[in-house]
């Protein structure tokens, strides 16, 4: 089959790592289903393990890719019993998990001991013509979506709905400051928090990133910098966000501190800008601030984010896509940060 993998890991270029070359057809086994893929997302994960700086071990050659959407080709032995037939058009729930350990047995399966995403570990990802999934791990993908926007559902828009849903401890009329606006992620928690009725802020460095953001339903906009802290308590009445949607970490963290209201909750999901910024813990004991990190979201949350696009009507925004042959283009422009939205492979 045909595939993009990382032919070598890390190095001063990494994006000469990358290769489009064949691989072999995998065969699913006992309790897994293959996907014949029809669209697949990129996402920052994919270029950090190029980049030969994910956290678990990956051994090239590695097929790469997290997220996918397309058909179900066949299953390992016989299907479950609520299997999604054979034909049956799917998104891919992206989340590997043993099922055993303490956080599994609690129910929150992000908080597994052995916690990957696909392509992780021994795992081939999702840049290809078929991907292996376990049976447990593909839900129908909404029937106005196409692939591609199905596609975007698993890493990106999951892991915003964990954010706004479950970690940031508000409800309806709260409001939100979404860091980094323009990336996918951000784009994501524009639109879920839009549609559930929060009150949204979005801050970049870019005036243009930030016109995308009123159009995707952000309510009020920041330009990033020092007195951009001093901006989102004014446009609050004085008392700051109820919560911070924060990904770029060191750039942003300083600002996130500051603008949160006393009492408030900071949530954290990534740090592309880099992840050691001052902690500022008098600001957090002394206002009572709380600090939540997460990364991605059950398979639960995942059911439930498909019903919420559904009904709110939300179509993910899809910066660029490009045919597998072209995929470099897309890494080069993630690694720019020259994103508004997602960006997408078709195969």
């Amino acid at each position: 089959m045909r595939a993009l993998y990382a032919a070598k890991l890390g190095g001063d270029t990494p994006l000469a790592n990358l290769e489009l070359g064949e691989r072999p057809t995998p065969q699913p086994g006992p309790g897994e289903v293959r996907v014949k893929v029809k669209a697949a997302t990129l996402n920052h994960h994919d270029y950090w393990t190029l980049r030969g700086v994910v956290g678990y071990p990956v051994t090239p050659p590695r097929i790469l890719g997290c997220d996918a959407a397309g058909i179900v080709d066949a299953y390992g032995g016989a299907p479950p019993t609520d299997a999604l037939p054979l034909g049956a058009e799917v998104v891919v729930y992206p989340v590997r998990f043993c099922g055993h350990c303490r956080g599994c047995m609690a129910g929150d399966f992000i908080l597994c001991r052995t916690f990957t995403l696909l392509s992780d570990g021994d795992r081939e990802g999702s840049f290809a013509e078929y991907v292996i999934v376990p049976a447990s791990a593909i839900f129908s993908k909404p029937p106005n979506y196409s692939f591609v926007q199905a596609a975007a559902l698993g890493t990106t828009y999951l892991t915003a709905y964990r954010m706004l849903f479950t970690k940031a401890n508000i409800r309806p009329g709260d409001s939100v400051l979404v860091q980094g606006a323009g990336g996918g992620l951000a784009a994501a928690l524009i639109q879920l928090a839009s549609a559930a009725g929060f009150h949204v802020i979005a801050s970049s460095r870019a005036d243009a990133k930030l016109d995308f953001a009123k159009r995707l339903g952000a309510h009020d906009s920041v330009l990033a910098g020092k007195e951009a802290a001093k901006a989102v308590v004014k446009l609050t009445g004085g008392d700051g966000v109820d919560a911070v949607m924060e990904s770029v970490g060191e750039p942003t963290w300083g600002t996130s501190m500051r603008a949160v209201r006393q009492g408030g909750t900071v949530v954290v999901a990534g740090a592309t800008g880099g992840p050691n910024p001052p902690a500022d813990l008098g600001r957090v004991f002394w206002r009572q601030i709380t600090i939540a990190g997460t990364s991605m979201g059950t398979p639960a949350e995942f059911a439930d984010l498909i019903k919420f696009v559904e009904v709110a009507k939300i179509e993910p925004v899809i910066d660029e896509t490009y045919p597998l042959d072209q995929a470099a283009k897309a890494f080069e422009r993630m690694a720019a940060g020259e994103v508004l939205g997602k960006l997408a492979f078709t195969l």
